[in-house]
């Protein structure tokens, strides 16, 4: 698809009204590719995978902040025309789609969280790591490396390298200062739509207790644990990450969720 204002995106859709919209959104020096066939082409569903600012198919510059992306992703929904939507966001995805919750309520119809926390520090050897163009590429091989489950495809880890080590390192940067500036923990209870959170039981980016912690103070949240996964659940166990998001999107189909103002 051509971009949309600064985003560019894929769209999969079969024709019919009443389609739910539901936007991926990836996370930290990722793209739109970081969603599994199996997630970007379900059925009955209008799913757009975006690829944010300077990621991707997307020219130009990355963000600092989450709510810079936030805005951004707004902007884009205005662009194509979509009121409302459900967001699926993977890590710094995830901080994004709380924040259109938090900020952007009227155009939230729920949220799947995965990789997910309510604050999301990063190691200052990280960031020091990422902004030393001497250290780069080995500091890319320790996050992909803790991004995964130690059983994981030895394929899958090294693809996910390539990938994101063709992240310009200043947007890769720039996506971990605004994941370590991230933190709602005292607004959660503000968040009114249903909510879906999504772990692997290996994660060690985000372990479990950051999952747990939102499905605890999220009024209603439901909460998946993935054995087998880790921070990319959704590479790591794609099927079943798919069958846990259609049973809560049928959930927000069957509970009128008001389709007919999308």
């Amino acid at each position: 698809m051509p971009p949309a204002i600064e985003i560019s995106y894929s769209l999969h859709s079969i024709q019919g009204a009443g389609q739910i919209p539901l936007v991926l959104i990836h996370g930290a020096g990722g793209n739109h590719l970081y969603w599994p066939p199996e997630i970007r082409r379900l059925s009955g569903y209008r799913v757009y995978a975006l690829d944010l600012p300077g990621h991707g198919k997307t020219l130009g510059a990355g963000r600092r902040s989450i709510s810079a992306y936030m805005e951004a992703v707004a902007t884009w929904m205005d662009q194509i025309g979509t009121d409302r939507a459900v967001f699926a966001g993977h890590s710094m995805g995830s901080a994004i789609a709380l924040s259109l919750a938090l900020e952007h309520p009227q155009r939230v119809l729920g949220l799947i969280l995965l990789g997910a926390g309510a604050r999301l520090r990063v190691h200052p050897d990280i960031l020091t790591g990422i902004a030393d163009q001497s250290k780069f590429y080995n500091t890319v091989r320790m996050i992909v490396d803790w991004n995964f489950a130690p059983q994981a495809p030895p394929r899958l880890v090294d693809l996910a390298r390539q990938r994101i080590a063709k992240t310009q390192p200043a947007v890769l940067l720039g996506d971990l200062m605004a994941c370590d500036g991230f933190d709602v923990i005292s607004r959660l209870g503000e968040i009114d739509c249903p909510v879906l959170v999504i772990c692997g039981e290996e994660d060690r980016m985000t372990p479990m207790r950051y999952a747990q912690y939102l499905a605890d103070h999220i009024k209603g949240a439901r909460i998946e644990m993935i054995q087998g996964a880790g921070h990319m659940v959704m590479l790591e166990k794609p099927q079943e990450v798919r069958n846990y998001m259609l049973g809560f999107l049928r959930t927000i189909s069957d509970g009128g969720s008001g389709q007919a103002e999308l």
